[in-house]
């Protein structure tokens, strides 16, 4: 149920231009210090997940694995993505607030 309400919040950013897809333009998100949480796919390549998970431990950024290419996507309206970042801090906290309470709800994956 959970799923449903990340990908819903995502894609209420996403119509309001509060997303950077993509791997580069979420990682310029990053860099940048736009980027109040990133979301990388389940099925990301090995590089894909280091590197942001690297990344986003330096810039002290919000990391999830979440997800897979093809729901993330779609949830933004866009074709497969291996990562997305929210650039709204409300809308991250939100998003971040359900993933810890699905992560609660698995045993703490």
């Amino acid at each position: 149920m959970n799923q449903n309400k990340v990908l819903s919040l995502l894609g209420l950013a996403a119509r309001g231009r509060n997303v950077a897809s993509g791997e580069s333009q979420t990682l310029n998100a990053v860099k940048n210090g736009k980027a109040m949480l990133v979301l990388v796919a389940e099925d990301a390549s090995d590089n894909t997940r280091k590197l942001f998970a690297d990344k986003c431990g330096f810039y002290r950024v919000p990391f999830y694995l979440y997800g897979s290419k093809a729901s993330l996507g779609q949830a933004i309206g866009k074709d497969l993505r291996s990562s997305v970042a929210v650039i709204n801090a409300g809308l991250a906290e939100g998003i971040r607030k359900l993933l810890e309470a699905e992560e609660r709800a698995n045993g703490g994956r």
